[in-house]
């Protein structure tokens, strides 16, 4: 599994061009495998492959799982960072990095980051992609679901 979810982030990393730079990407994909060898090793060590290949669809799940709450995190965090920077004068995390953040799953902890530093929030440009993409991104997750049979 934990090679599964590595090759799928770093094939990530290689085919979306704005995750190559993005520092807060790099955290996500650590916290997401390291927390995979941690289920891996804890709970599924007794597993044979083959058994665990039938079970894809809750290896699917898990993943997902794992993707959100991290992606989640991180966006938090690189709100707080920008914010931080804003405030001292040091050099920002470009808008971009936020929105591919957002997009990949972080929608939740963009809007928690937005309310909690109180950043972005009057930027009406910034605010129009970002719930403009929210709207594209739940059309994308649920036909993805819908592929899948999850719903």
């Amino acid at each position: 599994m934990v090679l599964m979810i590595a090759a799928v982030m770093l094939g990530m990393l290689l085919l979306i061009n704005p995750l190559r730079r993005n520092g807060f990407y790099m955290l996500h994909m650590l916290i997401v495998i390291g927390a995979a060898w941690y289920i891996e090793t804890a709970y599924f060590s007794n597993i044979q492959l083959p058994v665990f290949i039938t079970k894809w669809r809750s290896v699917a799940l898990m993943f997902i799982v794992l993707h959100l709450i991290s992606i989640n995190i991180t966006t938090f965090l690189a709100y707080g960072f920008d914010k931080h920077a804003a405030k001292i004068g040091n050099r920002r995390i470009p808008e971009s990095q936020l929105h591919t953040l957002e997009f990949m799953g972080g929608w939740c902890g963009a809007i928690l980051g937005q309310k909690c530093f109180h950043h972005k929030t009057k930027k009406r440009s910034y605010q129009s992609f970002f719930w403009a993409m929210l709207i594209v991104e739940v059309f994308i997750v649920y036909a993805i679901l819908k592929y899948m049979h999850f719903i």
